[in-house]
């Protein structure tokens, strides 16, 4: 199966070819999968170089002359380094654009701590007007990278990752999909984390929802799901307590308990693997299925107190 990586640069390059309006603008990352779309679109196709904060001027500028820039290179490099620009050129100037990552949380363990972005949602969650998607397969980042490009001129960030499900799921843009219902916890998987979750809940009275568009926050389907009780665990493959904000404002009027799992705020410094960097989060099934059963059966002894 190919990766999202892959998938980005294939679909984008099919979208320069079909969207007069479509612009790419790289920063080195990914170049020699653009060469031949670069070929055919000169004019569309701008390596600044490494230069970030040129990436974002440029994306902006681009946006202000009415194309719909993409722009593109690893989260740390897209969100956090050039973070200035992103404010002040699109959201300052009210413009729109589409920031493709790679890289994800610590996709890339080896490049070390420079090249992992964790709190890249949440420093985009400071600014007004952000979509934010995570696909968690190579076909739903497609989908959402077209409907991203194509829908509309607002100001979308899309999070690919190397992590990625064994299958995708329909996505449309907005709304969480519920893939379990139960009468306990209602458990949000994001993106690439769903199949750790399924798996880690796998006989588990709770329910199980798949977000891969994370803002807006599907408020309705949290709340529908989590019911009566108001307990919700939200499994992200960045910054432990990204969403809870989102999700404690969602059941506000009723009585509720939010467990925000991801990676953790502590720097590991020992960078081995993807998977032994989920394992260091507790984000395996493993260590994501004892979370989550005391995080249940704490709300059970409360609700049998309560009665």
């Amino acid at each position: 199966m190919d990766t999202m990586r892959d998938r980005f640069i294939a679909t984008t390059s099919r979208l320069l070819d079909e969207e007069p309006r479509t612009a790419l603008v790289l920063a080195e990352i990914s170049a020699a999968g653009f060469e031949q779309a670069q070929r055919r679109h000169p004019d569309r196709v701008i390596n600044v170089g490494i230069r970030e904060q040129l990436l974002i001027g440029a994306g902006g500028g681009i946006a202000l002359s009415g194309m719909r820039p993409i722009m593109h290179t690893f989260a740390s490099f897209l969100v956090e380094r050039p973070f200035e620009q992103v404010k002040l050129d699109f959201g300052h100037q009210n413009t729109g654009g589409v920031l493709v990552s790679a890289g994800a949380s610590y996709d890339w363990p080896a490049g070390g701590f420079t090249h992992m972005s964790p709190g890249d949602v949440a420093l985009l969650n400071t600014l007004d007007g952000w979509t934010v998607h995570v696909p968690g397969h190579p076909d739903e980042a497609e989908a959402l990278l077209r409907h991203a490009v194509v829908a509309g001129d607002d100001r979308v960030y899309v999070r690919l990752s190397q992590q990625s499900n064994s299958e995708a799921r329909p996505v449309t843009g907005d709304r969480f999909l519920t893939l379990r219902e139960g009468r306990g916890p209602a458990v949000v998987a994001v993106g690439p984390m769903l199949d750790n979750v399924l798996a880690a809940t796998e006989g588990l009275d709770v329910s199980v929802l798949y977000a891969t568009t994370v803002r807006p926050f599907d408020r309705e389907a949290v709340r529908a799901a989590a019911g009566g009780r108001g307990d919700v665990v939200i499994v992200e493959p960045y910054l432990e307590g990204t969403s809870t904000t989102a999700a404690n404002d969602a059941l506000s009027d009723v009585p509720h308990r939010v467990l925000g799992l991801g990676v953790a705020r502590r720097e590991l410094r020992r960078y081995g693997t993807i998977d032994e960097h989920l394992a260091a989060h507790g984000l395996d099934p493993v260590s994501l299925r004892a979370r989550i059963s005391a995080f249940a059966e704490q709300g059970a002894r409360g609700a049998h107190r309560r009665s």
